[in-house]
């Protein structure tokens, strides 16, 4: 006598199928989130990056800034110079 094969409960089969599908579902959200998370990762550190350029560039502008001071005064002194030894030629001497 032959024994009857039984046949697969469509219930549980649904449910293994289902399970399936949420663990892939599990792994694809895991890897999208450490591709954000690595993202992230380079937008903060680029923005690190970023800002010590930013202050390198603020400290260069700072100094020459404060070294440009004196031209205005040099200018001026050498306008007066000039004037001086205009009105001195004009006086005859």
């Amino acid at each position: 006598m032959t024994t009857p094969t039984a046949l697969p409960d469509p219930a549980a089969s649904g449910s293994v199928s289902v399970a399936l599908e949420l663990a892939e579902l599990r792994r694809s959200v895991d890897v999208g989130n450490a591709t954000v998370q690595g993202q992230l990762a380079l937008l903060v550190q680029r923005t690190d990056q970023t800002d010590r350029r930013m202050e390198d560039h603020e400290s260069r502008l700072d100094a020459l800034e404060r070294n440009r001071w004196p031209l205005p005064s040099i200018a001026a002194l050498c306008g007066v110079a000039g004037l001086a030894v205009a009105a001195w030629q004009a006086t005859g001497r």
